[in-house]
């Protein structure tokens, strides 16, 4: 049960770090961290694959805490 846990959890967080890097950034490059301005403010809701992968990177951000939270009541009940 615990290997099985484990191996859960190293492909959850191989799929969160690659639908993070799929995303595409708030602003197009440096210019937008310097000069800042109005896109920082604007309340733009993301689209179409920006969505997706938004919805996506919430629900695997959930499962891999409960499933670290599984390992860790496993370890502590010293489930092996």
């Amino acid at each position: 049960m615990m290997l099985a846990a484990k191996i859960a959890l190293v492909a959850l967080c191989a799929l969160l770090v690659l639908v993070i890097l799929l995303q595409s950034g708030r602003s197009a490059g440096l210019s937008g961290v310097i000069t800042g301005g109005a896109n920082q403010f604007s309340n733009r809701r993301p689209k179409g694959m920006d969505s997706l992968l938004a919805r996506v990177t919430v629900v695997l951000a959930v499962l891999l805490f409960l499933v670290t939270g599984l390992i860790a009541v496993m370890y502590h009940y010293n489930v092996h």
